[in-house]
Formats: structure tokens, sequence, C-alpha cells
């Protein structure tokens, strides 16, 4: 089969955690036979144009626009969606599978992929219900997932787009099949109107990620996330005041400051030297990248109940689940996990078998590749 892929963001240009997945699953499909191609988007004309990268060929769409038109460009892109069918009219693909369009290549991008192939979109955020980072009060006091006006009013301000949720709900009835990468964000969508939606996880090559402990014996935190308040920024440097008056050697690294951050190779041996990996989110995080990878280098993992973390990290068995609003319960497992490098092992090794078990890559693509041919043939 021809499998094009659509996402706003993708290597070599960006290495985004939707990015990465994206490219994952097209290296996956790649792998397996099948035909692979990439529409992705990039902010120079002069970047613009056909590459091949790892086997991959990618078209990239020149596109840039000021942010405060994205919740009205973010549905239609015109100079974006004339360029991408000429695209599809020169490959003729049997499925085009999208992914984050919520910037560049617009949700009107599926209404034009159908007339040309079976069309299937993969969610792996809230924007299709949200405009931004999902943290209302009624979310993060009862994981209710549910958002009204007020809520898309407050936090887009003058961005703010009545029309924009009813518009991508127009565009979302052109896809064939529509996935979420966990439960939690299934039934997110589900609360704010968006039905039909099946779960297929974020799947992870495990052969990409190290799992030697670090051989000096250092007692090494990794906060893999970025320093924001929505990654936990805040609860994890109240913790560090904790730990540090009673652990005074333990360090903490972090995924970067200052606006750079660790690229993915760097990534992978932070988390290889690490003793444990937090992901302290106080926002609803879809399936954090962070939590799977972390996991499939064999290190304990401690996350919140925001999103779907909890769906990778079996509490007390593979890591911890926390709540990220008390900063002595962060501390408390991280010490706990410090002191007993054993466990600290044993969880890491639990976590390792649980994404070969059920999120490794190949088993992940091969769904896809059936859901795929079915839908061809139907």
């Amino acid at each position: 089969m021809k499998i094009l892929f659509l996402s706003d963001d993708f290597p070599p240009q960006s290495f985004g955690g939707a990015g990465i997945s994206t490219y994952d699953l097209a290296r996956g499909m790649k792998k397996a036979g099948q035909e692979v191609f990439v529409i992705t988007t990039c902010r120079k004309k002069e970047e613009a144009g056909e590459l091949e990268y790892q086997g991959l060929k990618i078209f990239k769409i020149a596109s840039d626009y000021p942010g405060r038109w994205r919740t009205y460009i973010s549905l239609y892109n015109p100079p974006v969606i004339r360029e991408l069918e000429k695209i599809l009219k020169k490959i003729k693909p049997d499925v085009v599978h999208a992914n984050n369009i919520h910037f560049y290549l617009s949700y009107h991008s599926l209404k034009i992929a159908k007339k040309y192939a079976k069309v299937v979109i993969t969610f792996r955020d809230v924007m299709s219900f949200n405009f931004g980072k999902l943290m209302t009060e009624r979310y993060l006091k009862n994981l209710d997932a549910r958002t009204i006006w007020l809520d898309h009013l407050k936090q887009a301000k003058k961005r703010w787009n009545p029309l924009r949720n009813i518009i991508i709900k127009y565009y979302l009835g052109y896809a064939d099949k529509k996935f979420a990468v966990s439960k939690a964000l299934k039934k997110a969508l589900e609360q704010n109107g968006i039905s039909g939606i099946e779960v297929i996880h974020t799947g992870i090559d495990l052969s990409e990620y190290p799992t030697f402990y670090n051989g000096q014996n250092k007692k090494i935190i990794f906060f893999a996330g970025r320093l924001s308040d929505a990654k936990g920024a805040k609860v994890v440097e109240k913790a560090m005041q904790i730990i540090s008056k009673k652990m005074p050697d333990a360090e903490l690294i972090t995924a970067g400051t200052g606006g750079k951050w660790l690229n993915r190779e760097e990534m992978k041996m932070a988390y290889a030297s690490s003793s444990v990996v937090i992901v302290p989110s106080v926002c609803f995080d879809a399936l954090p990248r962070t939590v799977l990878e972390a996991s499939a280098s064999g290190r304990p993992v401690i996350s919140t109940p925001y999103g779907g973390a909890k769906e990778v990290i079996e509490d007390g068995v593979t890591g911890y689940i926390i709540d990220p609003f008390k900063p002595d319960e962060l501390a408390e497992k991280i010490i706990d996990l410090l002191k007993d490098p054993r466990k600290a092992e044993k969880f890491g090794k639990a976590g390792y078998q649980r994404i070969e078990r059920e999120f490794s890559l190949e088993k992940l693509t091969n769904r896809y590749i059936d859901i795929y041919a079915k839908s061809v043939n139907m």
C-alpha cells in the first residue's frame, strides 16, 4: 500500500514528541514493506521541496503566519492546501494518515485527502477541542475534561474563534477512522463531542534505547520535560528542596533550560545515566513520550494521573503515580527509589518488559497496517 503521513512537524526539521512518534510509525511502515510518503511543513520558502530522510520520501511545504491567526488558519490554510493537493495527485496514495495538523496543514487537508484516498487521523493532544493545554480546575480536581465556550474564551482571549470547534468536527467527518494515543485522550475527546474513536498507543522501538545503569552510582534525577508550570517545574523545585536536605548528593538534570533542549540522542543518554525519571505534568498530557522512552531505557518513572501516563506506569510496579500538587509526595517517592537501587532496578526492568509487551513499535505498526488494509478493501 501507499501510505501518506501528514504532520505539521517531522524530522529532520523538528524533533518534537508528536513529530518523532509519527516518524517512528512511518519508519515502522517502511520496514513492514509499505510504500511511505510524508507531507510536512517548514517556515522558510528556501527549505521547501522534496528530500529523502532515513528512506522516507518527504515533501515540505512552506508556511508561516502570526500566531494570533492560528484559530482561523489552522482550519483552512489555502496556500498549503493548494500544494498538498498537487502532491496528492502525484502520489495517488491508498491511505492518508493525518497526525498533528492543527497549525499549518490545517483540518481542511482531511477534506482534500478524502478525494484521493481513505483517511485516518490519530489524535495526539487536546487541540481538536481545546485552544491550548488542558488545565481547567474541573479537570485538575475531578479528571473531567469537558470544556465550555467560557474555558476557550479565557484561554484564547482575543484569538478566540467561536466557530472553531464546530468547523473542526465538520472536517473530522471526512476521516474514515479516528484514533487516540491513550484511553484518557479518547475519553476527553468523547466528553467534548468527538466520537467513533479507537485507541492505539504510541509505539517505541526498544532497540534504540540503551538500558545500562550509570556506573558511578550517582543519584541522578532526570526531569524529562520543559521547565514550565504545566510540566511541573514548580513542584520539582519544591521537592528538590526537601530531597537536598535528606540526600545532598542527589543531582537533578533537566531536558532543557533557556530555550536550549537536549536533542534525541542526548535524551537517550540522559535516560541511561539517570537513577529515576520524573514527568510531573499538571496539565492533560495525552501520552507523554518521555514516560515511554524512560521505561524503554529500563528506568523507574514517576508521573501524575493527568492524561495517559497511568496507562504506561503500573503504580508501585514500574514507577509511581503521584499528586503533583504535593511536593512532599514527589520527594518521598524519589527518595524511596534513590535509597533502594535494587527496587529502582526492579521497577525499571518491569517497565521495560511492559513496553516490550504492550507498546512495541512493531506490534502497534502492524495494528495500523491491518486497519489500513481493511479500510482500503471496504
